[in-house]
């Protein structure tokens, strides 16, 4: 039995991943080889991936558990068989419960005049409880700078004289009972969640470079049924947002207006869906399976008339982005840069389209090469769970979903310690 904390052969660190999306479901098992120089990034190894077509989940949110458990279990079972070990516990991607970003300032009196790691801990420990008000779950907690007795600019304030320390915090919390569910089907495939990793915070490490972050970026994943957002800003997650509309709206979207079955509306979405439009589009057609017809009628229809269906549901999908981030007020701190990434963002074009809509430069990125991904898993459908192997190979206190198991009995991450012990060592 191989575990996060256990080694294979090699001296290497073994992790699996989890990526349980409206789409798909996505599994993968690495070897995290240590560096051979002081300094150095880590090796990445894949080991076993699995993959399959999503089953009583929607919009991210587990719907139906058997189904759900039987389609994940299938999946990690693909990618157990391929590393040939069994994983005991795995990093897991929540896009569920409504996510949402907070940034507020919490603030201790210094009571022995000089800071200690007790103090950063009670400190840490009161922004921690003031995020889960509300019955809500913290998900992801990062600290975007120190205040020394109101001065800003310190990294690592222990052993400074100070009388009162402050902190400015990022927190993205979710609803308690899909989160639960969610980890409910892991638990029912016999693994424990070592993490919970914000989707929008994974994708954006896999599709955007370490400069566009702290430069100022926004990084727009378009899944099957959410688009998750995060704002960067001087290197810091400084935003989170989810909007319940994704790529299997288009595809219904094409279905109905074509009245054909959701299969091949998914299929000429895939060979079809174009966001330009050119004056030859007009005259080029395609076939394709009308629904409910047993005689095997077929309709015909131009790639002009489908892009008139594609583009207004992306258009009101990257509204929706775009209010949320005008709402937030964080377009002034994360730059003009967009990045689009996300099964959906395939759709030719749509970086141009983007562009145009979000009065901003927009791209859309495939993970990013350094994670180690295989070229097999490279397209940006995988970006979230490429990013899930990025937080794993950082080991970065950025993230606060690292907490025991027992924790799930109460108030549900009720430590800080674990994010305090890997953000400040």
């Amino acid at each position: 039995m191989l575990s996060r904390d256990k080694t294979d052969g090699r001296n290497s660190q073994i992790v699996g991943l989890l990526d349980i999306g409206t789409s798909k479901v996505a599994c993968i098992i690495a070897a995290l080889d240590a560096p051979e120089r002081p300094g150095e990034s880590r090796r990445v190894r894949v080991l076993g991936v699995g993959h399959l077509r999503s089953r009583g989940i929607k919009a991210g949110v587990i719907i139906d558990l058997a189904e759900a458990e039987a389609t994940v279990r299938a999946a990690i079972a693909q990618a157990e068989r391929t590393a040939r070990l069994t994983l005991e516990e795995v990093f897991v991607s929540v896009s569920c419960g409504r996510l949402q970003s907070s940034s507020f300032s919490a603030s201790v009196d210094i009571a022995r005049g000089v800071v200690r790691a007790d103090d950063i801990e009670r400190l840490m420990a009161g922004g921690h409880a003031f995020a889960e008000r509300e019955g809500r779950t913290l998900i992801h907690l990062n600290r975007i700078g120190f205040r020394v007795d109101g001065a800003a600019g310190s990294h690592d304030p222990r052993g400074m004289a100070a009388a009162r320390l402050s902190a400015d915090l990022h927190t993205v919390a979710a609803d308690e009972a899909p989160v639960r569910n969610l980890m409910l089907v892991v638990e029912r495939c016999y693994l424990n969640v070592r993490a919970l990793i914000a989707t929008p915070y994974a994708s954006a490490l896999a599709a955007t470079s370490e400069e566009e972050r702290r430069l100022g970026v926004t990084c727009i994943d378009i899944g099957g049924g959410t688009a998750t957002v995060a704002a960067f800003a001087d290197g810091h997650f400084i935003h989170a947002a989810t909007v319940p509309v994704g790529g299997h709206h288009i595809t219904l979207d094409i279905a109905q207006s074509l009245q054909t079955p959701l299969a091949e509306a998914e299929r000429i979405k895939t060979l079809y869906g174009t966001m330009v439009v050119a004056q030859s589009d007009e005259f080029e057609t395609f076939s394709y399976a009308l629904a409910g017809e047993e005689d095997g009628a077929r309709g015909q229809a131009t790639k002009a008339q489908l892009a008139g269906i594609i583009r207004p549901r992306v258009a009101g999908i990257l509204g929706m982005v775009r209010e949320r981030l005008d709402k937030a007020g964080v377009n002034a701190f994360a730059g003009e840069r967009v990045v689009l990434t996300g099964g959906a963002s395939a759709l030719v074009g749509l970086g141009e389209f983007a562009a145009n809509t979000l009065g901003r430069p927009a791209r859309v990125a495939s993970p990013m090469p350094a994670i180690g991904l295989p070229s097999s898993l490279g397209s940006p459908a995988f970006s979230t769970v490429a990013g899930l192997l990025a937080v794993a190979a950082s080991g970065s206190g950025e993230v606060s979903g690292l907490r025991d198991r027992e924790a799930l009995g109460g108030g549900y991450f009720e430590r800080v310690g674990e994010w305090l012990k890997t953000g400040f060592a």
